[in-house]
């Protein structure tokens, strides 16, 4: 029976890779190929194993019926003894030692048990790498306005106005016409590029050293993803030149490098560094130097 479940672990192991799943899966008699065979596989080597041991374990007691009074608590020396005896019998019984084959095939099965384990974290993916700190801004790419996928100037935004904005790549067509991000991975790629742009009275900024210029004539620009959660921020209070998230209230100074004035957010939030091109429209001059979304990184 140890035998058998270990060529049934085999065959669950082989059964993972041979059947197709997804779109095109495989089917056998009406039912998920893969998962029939899988479950069917597992099932039998617990179940093989489990057998086996019930039916050695008969082997291991004798068949002299034991009595034991329930006080005293210990047994007398005697009664101790002879239990220590018929222990030994059962084991000399049973052929424990005399039957390394039985023994070295539990062992070879229990240990063949984890190998199912090791394949299916095949399915946790590969790993994500850097790809979650970095997003689609590159270098001369054009911030351009989310709805209307517009190019945007420094005329375009007067003092005290918010505009959300996007990528510029969103909207660009490869060369047989269809968008170059769609589906789910525009979704995706949205959900860490989105921005906001601001502008305010240049004298009103106070920018941390390195940052200079990292805006247009008052014209800023930040992640629009909130550090605490990752909800989408773009409640804009011109006076205060605070961004307030809707979710947990997190407050966000972006005179000030975004810096976090209220709120359970853990860090600023993040500047893309801009400027303009040769035709006059605003570009960033690099990917976010940090990553954006919430602080998960900095929790350990």
């Amino acid at each position: 029976m140890f035998g058998l479940s270990t060529v049934f672990t085999v065959l669950f192991v082989f059964s993972y890779f041979f059947f197709d799943i997804g779109e095109d899966l495989d089917v056998v008699l009406g039912f998920n190929a893969s998962n029939l065979f899988l479950g069917i596989c597992l099932g039998m080597a617990l179940l093989l194993i489990g057998a086996g041991a019930v039916q050695w374990s008969r082997k291991l007691m004798a068949d002299a019926e034991i009595v034991e009074m329930r006080h005293p608590a210990r047994s007398s020396d005697a009664d101790r003894e002879e239990t220590v005896g018929k222990l030994n019998t059962g084991i000399e019984e049973s052929g424990i030692g005399r039957r390394p084959l039985i023994r070295n095939s539990l062992l070879g099965a229990l240990g063949a048990l984890g190998l199912p384990a090791v394949v299916l974290l095949r399915d946790l993916g590969p790993l994500p790498g850097d790809k979650l700190e970095q997003t689609v801004w590159r270098r001369g790419m054009r911030l351009v306005n989310d709805i209307s996928g517009m190019p945007l100037t420094p005329s375009d935004i007067e003092i005290g106005q918010l505009v959300n904005g996007e990528p510029a790549v969103f909207f660009a067509e490869g060369p047989d016409g269809e968008k170059l991000y769609h589906g789910a991975e525009l979704l995706q790629a949205k959900a860490k590029a989105a921005i906001v742009i601001v502008r305010m009275d240049p004298t009103e900024i106070t920018p941390a050293p390195g940052r200079e210029n990292w805006g247009v004539d008052g014209i800023l620009c930040y992640s629009k993803i909130c550090t605490h959660v990752g909800c989408p921020i773009s409640l804009w209070e011109q006076q205060t030149h605070n961004l307030l998230c809707p979710c947990h209230q997190s407050t966000f100074d972006l005179a000030d490098n975004g810096r976090v004035v209220f709120g359970p957010a853990a860090r600023a939030v993040p500047q893309l560094p801009i400027t303009v091109d040769e035709q006059g429209y605003l570009v960033a001059q690099s990917d976010f130097l940090e990553p954006v979304g919430p602080s998960y990184w900095e929790r350990g």
